[in-house]
C-alpha cells in the first residue's frame, strides 16, 4: 500500500510539460474575441491580436505548445500566457493571429491536437539587439539618418 501512495504522490507533484515533454492533448481552440486585445492577460501581459499566443487551464504559463488543426492539417506554434479558456469543451483559446494561421476564422471553433514543445525563455527579460552583433558589413547601415 506504501509503494502505491509513494508512486501517487511522485507523479502529483510533476507539473504536465515536466512530465512529458511531447503530451499530447486533443479537443476543441476557440479564439479570442477582438474586444480583449489590449487586456491583460493572467501572466501580466496585454493581449496582442497579432502574437501567436494562447490559454491552457493547466500548462505553466510560457510553455511552448504546437497546435495543430485536425481538419486542415495547418499547425502554428504558440506560447502559453493566459488561463483559460472557461467555455465548456474548449481546451485552448488562441490570438487572431494564431486562429488565422490555422485556417479556424470562418468556423470560430476547430478541432486540434496540442504537443508541448518546451519553455520559452522569458520575452520581458530578452536583450535588446545591439549594433555590434550585426555583421561588419551592415554596421554602416544602422547608423542613424540626419
Amino acid at each position: 500500500m506504501s509503494v502505491i501512495m509513494s508512486i501517487m504522490l511522485f507523479f502529483s507533484s510533476i507539473k504536465p510539460a515536466e512530465t512529458l515533454p511531447s503530451l499530447i492533448q486533443k479537443g476543441k481552440a476557440s479564439f479570442y474575441s477582438k474586444k480583449f486585445n489590449g487586456r491583460k492577460t493572467a501572466y501580466g501581459e496585454r493581449v496582442s491580436a497579432e502574437a501567436l499566443e494562447g490559454a491552457h487551464r493547466s500548462f505553466p504559463l510560457n510553455t511552448l505548445v504546437e497546435v495543430t488543426n485536425l481538419d486542415n492539417q495547418r499547425t502554428v506554434i504558440v506560447r502559453i500566457n493566459d488561463r483559460g479558456p472557461f467555455a465548456k469543451g474548449r481546451v485552448i483559446d488562441l490570438t487572431h493571429a494564431a486562429a488565422r494561421a490555422l485556417g479556424m476564422i470562418s468556423k470560430g471553433v476547430a478541432n486540434v491536437s496540442l504537443r508541448v514543445i518546451g519553455k520559452s525563455q522569458s520575452v520581458a527579460f530578452a536583450p535588446a539587439p545591439s549594433a555590434f552583433s550585426a555583421p561588419v558589413a551592415f554596421q554602416p547601415l544602422l547608423e542613424p539618418v540626419l
